[in-house]
């Protein structure tokens, strides 16, 4: 019997599997820019509710916005601990907040493409959606993620094309539920049934871009235990301006 050596097999196993399932996996972001949407949030504030029905209602496709929903953890001594809240999404936004010499933070916000986003309670959403994907992408992102033995595998490719883009470009990965219910006991939204989407499950910040303008990267996220769909995110930012130099999108997709 002979045996063919690992490398020929999976090569093997690869060229068995539907066209369909390979696309499904793999995917590179379009040439023009996508809208990163940031959201933060937390289930101990009355006034978050209705923005979180917003983000939720949000068209999330990977070739115009990326939605993501970070729950910060100042909330949490006020009477209800968010399960979903982060220390680490806390310092997300009060970097944001440096960035742009702002004083203070609040829940909840809206930034699209790193800046403050008043206007999404006056539906003017699509517009502004518009005039970000009207422009050229300032990066290229191919994302590959799968499903395998509880966890997220994830591999991120980046090119930066411009090299004064570079030196300060840094990327941001992601790993996104949708579909969860927390039915709150305490604090201002006491007696209420959340409903949330996109909400970041797990986050690796800070991945850096060579001199050549690449990053390559892999990732293994671990799975919530709650059901609900899963997508993976990365986005690419000057750390210095905050400017979004391309957002990407894809959910996770089941081992053949």
């Amino acid at each position: 019997m002979i045996s063919l050596p690992k490398t020929l097999i999976a090569l093997a196993a690869l060229t068995l599997l539907p066209p369909q399932v390979l696309a499904d996996c793999r995917s590179q972001s379009p040439a023009h820019a996508v809208a990163l949407v940031e959201l933060y949030t937390s289930e101990g504030c009355d006034s978050c509710p209705p923005a979180d029905r917003w983000l939720s209602q949000l068209d999330a496709r990977g070739d115009s916005i990326v939605p993501i929903g970070l729950h910060v953890d100042y909330w949490d001594r006020l009477g209800w601990k968010d399960r979903f809240a982060s220390s680490a999404f806390t310092e997300r936004q009060h970097e944001q907040m440096r960035r742009h010499h702002t004083a203070f933070v609040y829940t909840p916000q809206v930034l699209v493409q790193g800046r403050d986003f008043s206007r999404w309670r006056t539906g003017s959403t699509a517009e502004a959606i518009a005039a970000i994907t009207s422009q050229p992408a300032r990066a290229t992102i191919e994302l590959a993620a799968q499903r395998r033995e509880g966890e997220a595998r994830v591999e991120i490719s980046v090119k930066v094309p411009d090299k004064r883009d570079r030196p300060r470009a840094r990327v941001t990965a992601g790993l996104l539920q949708d579909g969860l219910v927390s039915e709150v006991k305490a604090g201002e939204n006491a007696g209420k049934r959340l409903t949330h989407d996109h909400v970041v499950r797990q986050w690796k910040p800070g991945i850096p871009v060579g001199e050549d303008g690449e990053s390559r990267e892999r990732l293994v996220f671990p799975l919530p235990r709650e059901t609900g769909p899963l997508t993976v995110v990365a986005f690419v930012e000057d750390t210095g301006s905050g400017d979004v130099l391309q957002a990407f999108a894809l959910p996770l997709c089941e081992r053949p």
